[in-house]
């Protein structure tokens, strides 16, 4: 009857099929890209996180420092000999992990027949999670951050 209709037919069967393929296949491309995208952002906050408590470790390590050479009660120190050279953070959830490391130079200076005594004073803090030792005792997980402050302080 209509043979032309009939021929069309033929011709089009099975396009659907690798239509629907595409399909899948291209979700399944963005829905892989996705995941990844949030994944990197939980890293990026758990790094944020870890940053931000070894820098504020890093400053209470200076502030204990400051506290050994200025004591509230006067009687500032004259050179580094009273300050210890590690700092041990409370037993704290902020503090977990963190480890801090102290280190205070001193130089006597006479400006205009006054002595003065300046301090430089460096406390490094470093936070970590997971197994960081490395080799096969070394977790996949290991996040460690490392921040250093430096202080300048004199006495006059």
């Amino acid at each position: 009857m209509f043979p032309e209709r009939r021929m069309q037919r033929i011709r089009q069967t099975g396009s659907s099929l690798v239509l629907g393929i595409f399909i899948i296949t291209v979700m399944f491309a963005m829905s892989t890209a996705l995941l990844r995208v949030l994944e990197d952002a939980d890293d990026n906050v758990n790094l944020e996180v870890f940053g931000i408590r070894a820098l504020l470790a890093a400053n209470s390590g200076a502030d204990a420092v400051l506290a050994q050479l200025f004591p509230p009660g006067g009687g500032a120190a004259t050179n580094c000999a009273a300050v210890s050279n590690q700092w041990t953070p409370p037993d704290l959830p902020g503090f977990s992990g963190c480890q801090v490391t102290l280190g205070c130079n001193s130089a006597t200076v006479i400006f205009k027949g006054k002595t003065m005594h300046q301090f430089t004073i460096t406390s490094s803090a470093i936070c970590q999670a997971g197994q960081c030792s490395g080799g096969a005792g070394g977790d996949s997980n290991c996040l460690r951050v490392n921040r250093i402050v430096e202080v300048q302080a004199r006495d006059n």
